[in-house]
């Protein structure tokens, strides 16, 4: 069984969580461009708490509060080069 997480550290969570496949493989979830978050929620977010994540961050930036999670992002954080595939 799942333990519950509070919402602080599930914006936390997704603050710091980087992508693990695909052409943004690497960014942080809350650095990923908006027309990939709305692409996932036409074709459907990947289960679990991966699909959790990205369906949050698809609201946050479609009502423009990203804003909010960059204060939580890691120190230092450099945007990786978006892979060619």
């Amino acid at each position: 069984m799942e333990k519950e997480i509070s919402k602080q550290e599930l914006l936390l969570k997704v603050a710091r969580t980087t992508m693990p496949f695909g052409r943004f493989e690497g960014r942080l979830l809350a650095d990923l461009p908006e027309p990939y978050l709305v692409w996932f929620s036409q074709k459907g977010f990947p289960e679990g708490e991966l699909g959790q994540m990205l369906a949050l961050m698809h609201e946050m930036k479609v009502n423009g509060l990203e804003y909010l999670l960059r204060p939580l992002w890691p120190k230092g954080y450099k945007r990786p080069p978006m892979k060619l595939v």
